[in-house]
């Protein structure tokens, strides 16, 4: 028998939450193949067994926090034990503790129905902690369970039931309604408490201004066929304006900063966060040093990191010392936004939609052109109005002249 534990997960991450078990208790492992699935604030991480045998027993439920270095599954390592035998071993057992548990209160009280209502239920760790904390007693349970094990999911449906019957009762009217409560994510849960963090722990203001985007979008044109020959991948938006915040960064150098304590970290290195939107939520891959990437070198980062994160894939060093964030709105459909500090970081641009709208030529003309919102949100404890305006006047400057970007590299 050997156990299942919790590994090293990353640098400052002591916690997961069971996101899903792959392997059912009793059925057989071969050795590389994945039994559980761990979710933790960024990544997910899946445990694969070390030898051959039967999942034997699982000591946490999905949806349950565990630390590093926990015991959360046990493992029968004896190829020849089969699922059935498994089975049967564990019907017996149970049988066993529960006879010798009602044996035990009836010779201490000689009461036999009040020692039945006494016995301690069989029930997972995970259950029992769950019914410590909300108060419910194991004896109300009906365990769905075939072996007669109370699970956490069991307690759970009797406090779902407990609500409805409350909700019945206090509204009659509500009653043809219906609600679904849905678990959050680790990973939604610390999103939540991070986007809270940085209104808290920041004096956080956003600016505003508009992108002739007629230029680049005629120059796009011209070169996105021989681009994508000359390199296998397409030219999009994020390289230019990629390029465009480190010409910005490099002139105002507070928005590439952080605040520790008492005193301004001045980076002098641009590691740039690019937000992507997952079923689980937004995260921000950081692409490395991008002042010394060309077009192309941005263009394969992005979309490496990007589809990294939709399969799962990213690990908590993609995620983490990113010096500046720019995040992409328009791809929804969203016109105009004020986007969250990623903190620590003390600068985010928001990037929108592109959106047909007059524009004065002069006095007398005015042309259609595609026009896009940009948004600044900064940190006012080190960064002033005067240098956040300036920052992303120049991102402006340099979008609506692209030529002088490529001439960058």
């Amino acid at each position: 028998m050997i156990e299942i534990k919790v590994p090293e997960l990353a640098e400052s991450v002591k916690e997961a939450t069971i996101a899903e078990w792959l392997k059912k208790e009793g059925e057989s492992v071969q050795k590389g193949e994945n039994l559980v699935e761990l979710e933790t604030d960024k990544v997910n991480i899946e445990i694969s067994a070390e030898e051959s045998g039967i999942l034997s027993e699982t000591l946490c439920d999905e949806g349950d926090t565990v630390f590093v270095g926990d015991v959360i599954a046990k493992m029968n390592v004896d190829e020849e034990t089969s699922s059935k035998k498994f089975e049967n071993n564990k019907k017996d057992k149970a049988k066993d503790d529960l006879s010798s548990d009602f044996s035990h209160e009836h010779e201490e009280k000689k009461n036999f129905e009040k020692d039945i209502d006494k016995a301690r239920p069989i029930a997972s760790p995970a259950a029992r902690k769950y019914a410590r904390e909300k108060g419910i007693e194991l004896n109300e349970i009906t365990p769905k369970d075939p072996l007669g094990r109370v699970r956490k999911d069991d307690l759970k449906e009797l406090e779902n039931e407990k609500d409805n019957d409350e909700i019945s009762n206090d509204k009659e009217e509500a009653t043809s309604k219906k609600i679904e409560r849905v678990r959050m994510s680790r990973r939604r849960q610390t999103i939540a408490k991070r986007l809270v963090e940085a209104q808290q722990n920041s004096a956080m203001l956003t600016t505003f201004n508009e992108v002739d985007m007629t230029k680049l979008l005629k120059l796009r044109d011209r070169k996105k066929d021989d681009f994508y020959e000359e390199n296998g991948v397409k030219l999009g938006f994020m390289s230019f304006f990629t390029k465009a915040v480190i010409g910005a960064l490099k002139k105002y150098p507070y928005v590439n900063a952080e605040i520790e304590e008492n005193e301004i970290l001045l980076k002098k290195f641009y590691d740039i966060g690019i937000a992507v939107s997952t079923e689980e939520g937004l995260v921000v891959p950081v692409v490395r040093d991008a002042d010394h990437l060309d077009f192309a070198g941005i263009e394969k980062e992005v979309n490496s990191l990007a589809e990294k994160a939709h399969e799962k894939k990213l690990d908590i060093n993609d995620l983490t010392g990113g010096t500046f964030t720019i995040t992409n709105g328009g791809v929804f459909g969203s016109l105009w936004s004020t986007p969250i500090l990623n903190t620590p970081q003390v600068g985010i641009l928001g990037m929108h939609k592109i959106q047909m709208r007059p524009v004065a030529i002069d006095e007398e003309r005015f042309e259609n052109r595609p026009m896009m919102y940009i948004a600044l949100s900064y940190d006012h404890r080190i960064i002033d109005g005067k240098d956040a305006v300036g920052f992303l006047v120049k991102v402006k400057e340099l979008i609506e002249d692209p030529e002088s970007l490529l001439l960058q590299g």
